[in-house]
């Protein structure tokens, strides 16, 4: 029996709603669009014609991994993250809203670092832990006087933000990616050379009830942290201090009830320390310039 692409998205929409999926209508029209390589003004040309075999398959297969508690980002396969078209699957986490509100810190440090340089100068950016590559390319995407490295222990997560730097355009040639444990992957020269070091490590305490969602599809390694939570946050916070600029700064993302010790922590070591609030007001990226020899 023949159908159409709108008659697949109310089933799509219906499955999805039985599966206890909250937003099983948008979320729906997302996988129509996706399977029908439609979106948009396009899909609305095409809502009413018949599928192909392979895409009415490749919809039903996403309905069934959704419905089972894939996450929708796995699922589509790629996810939207400041304007940048990233793809994600199971070897990096799902680039969220929070880490949107790290990117706008670390760019404002940029931004005072830039006034600090001579005209045609850059500021090189770090990127720690870097995952599918959001940090990391989104300053290189919205920042062009930057030279920006991405580094990951992971291999795969490598692999992913090597395929994310390829749809970049111009911008990638201003991106290095590194593999390697934290600064152990970055060139010895850019010692005491780098202007912002930005990083959204695992700082998840293992104890920390999450969604199964996050907890049964997402990689452990980038979620959960050794001492509640708080080994790589230490890690970084007391090692950065010796890659920086003199006026350079670290940005970090991390759970609020971390921030108070985070902020300590990092008095300790930088001339100055704050704590910058997300969009839902919680504390949420700790910001400090100028490290102490």
């Amino acid at each position: 029996m023949s159908t159409t692409w709108r008659r697949l998205q109310g089933w799509a929409a219906g499955e999805l709603r039985s599966a206890g999926v909250d937003g099983a209508e948008q979320e729906a029209r997302w996988m129509v669009e996706e399977a029908s390589g439609h979106e948009g003004d396009e899909f609305r040309e095409v809502v009413d014609t018949e599928p192909v075999d392979r895409a009415r398959d490749r919809l039903e297969s996403m309905v069934a991994r959704r419905c089972g508690g894939e996450p929708l980002q796995y699922v589509l396969g790629r996810w939207a993250f400041r304007g940048l078209d990233l793809m994600v699957d199971r070897r990096v986490l799902v680039p969220r809203p929070e880490t949107e509100s790290v990117v706008d810190a670390a760019l404002g440090e940029v931004d005072r670092l830039l006034e600090r340089v001579d005209p045609g100068d850059d500021v090189v950016v770090v990127d720690l832990g870097t995952g599918s590559g959001a940090i990391a390319l989104a300053v290189a995407a919205e920042r062009v006087r930057t030279r920006v490295w991405a580094t990951d222990r992971s291999e795969d997560a490598i692999v992913v933000a090597t395929a994310n730097l390829g749809g970049l355009g111009r911008a990638a040639a201003r991106v290095r990616i590194a593999q390697g444990s934290w600064f152990e992957a970055l060139d010895a020269d850019l010692r005491g050379r780098i202007g912002v070091v930005v990083s959204n490590p695992p700082y998840v305490d293992r104890s920390t009830p999450l969604p199964a969602e996050v907890v049964d599809w997402e990689p452990h390694a980038a979620l959960f942290a050794p001492d509640g939570g708080r080994a790589d946050l230490e890690t970084i916070i007391r090692g950065a201090g010796s890659w920086l600029r003199d006026d350079g700064a670290l940005v970090c993302e991390l759970s609020p009830e971390q921030a108070p010790w985070a902020h300590a922590l990092a008095r300790g070591a930088f001339g100055e320390a704050g704590i910058v609030r997300d969009l839902a007001g919680r504390e949420r990226t700790l910001v400090a310039r100028h490290p102490l020899r």
